[in-house]
């Protein structure tokens, strides 16, 4: 089956991008520069930036269904992305090397399945769930601290 891992579009954080500190701070957010590869997954392009890489930790809602999954967490942007990643029957490196729960949702943004797995084998899960009539879409999740990865659809 055919599968599409997506970024999040870089536009929702332009007005973040090139604020002070003091400023990112009003917004709850903070810039931190990447000091070790990998460790700082954007989300945008997703990939682990490179060491010295200025990204925004910020406050994301990934779930934004009227249900009781609605949910939202700390995410990393680079600095400066735009275009959002969009994978096509591939897993990128940055999902392949970490452990990834997969939550299945339906139409109305009803989770019907999941299932936690290693990375290198979240091309077999994400099969497996697509084949699922009423999954919809499912959202990536880094397993270890639980923020949002992407989101894949059929393609």
């Amino acid at each position: 089956m055919s599968f599409q891992i997506l970024g999040l579009s870089g536009t929702s954080f332009i007005e973040l991008y090139g604020l002070s500190d003091a400023e990112l701070a009003t917004r709850n957010a903070k810039r931190y520069v990447a000091d070790a590869n990998p460790g700082f997954p954007d989300r945008v392009e997703l990939r682990d930036v490179e060491v010295g890489e200025p990204l925004i930790l910020v406050h994301h809602e990934h779930q934004a269904g009227a249900t009781p999954y609605r949910a939202s967490h700390a995410i990393f942007v680079r600095e400066g992305a735009v275009e959002p990643s969009i994978v096509v029957n591939q897993i990128p490196k940055v999902l392949r090397t970490r452990v990834i729960s997969a939550r299945a949702f339906n139409a109305e943004h009803w989770m019907v399945d999941a299932d936690l797995c290693a990375g290198s084998d979240l091309e077999g899960v994400i099969e497996r769930l697509l084949a699922k009539k009423e999954v919809d879409y499912l959202q990536l999740h880094f397993a270890k601290y639980g923020c949002y990865a992407a989101r894949v659809q059929r393609a």
